[in-house]
């Protein structure tokens, strides 16, 4: 039987032509497998630049995000599925992540691992990483907001690169 990811509903508001607070728009979203078959996701909002023009009315899903949108913002729910495993990677982001359902690894580059389960938050702050779901069976479900730095990180006065999957 095909697994079938849990939708997310999403309500946007902004305002009417006399200024006043209105819903834009109330949806469903369905989160969608990625090519490397690990996680699910659903990019719910992203902007084109911070700080935030609230003038822009386009729908912040229609945007190309990519995993970060460079001079942007990113909301996100991911889906790590029961043993999926990420690529290890770095972005010039700052990361907040936001476990809401299961238990997710979090790897470094020197193999430290710390486990992360639900209510635990994470702020991956430019380093090189990856995501592993240790479960065989329960999906973790992530909350990611993704906002781009100013520049990577600079160690001895050099760059770190960033490495995207």
């Amino acid at each position: 039987m095909a697994r079938k990811a849990v939708p997310i509903r999403r309500v946007v508001t902004g305002h009417d032509d006399k200024g006043r607070a209105v819903f834009r728009s109330k949806d469903v979203i369905q989160p969608e497998t990625i090519p490397s078959g690990d996680a699910d996701f659903a990019t719910l909002w992203s902007t084109a630049q911070v700080p935030v023009d609230l003038n822009d009315e386009t729908d912040g899903r229609d945007r190309d995000a990519g995993l970060t949108l460079n001079g942007g913002s990113v909301i996100r729910v991911t889906d790590m599925l029961p043993g999926g495993e990420s690529p290890m990677h770095r972005t010039n982001s700052i990361d907040y992540g936001i476990i809401l359902a299961g238990t997710v690894e979090l790897e470094l580059d020197d193999g430290v691992v710390e486990t992360c389960r639900a209510g635990d938050v994470i702020v991956q702050r430019g380093t090189i990483h990856l995501w592993r779901n240790p479960s065989k069976t329960e999906t973790c479900r992530i909350i990611f907001v993704l906002i781009e730095a100013r520049g990577p990180y600079l160690h001895d006065g050099q760059p770190l690169a960033e490495l995207k999957p």
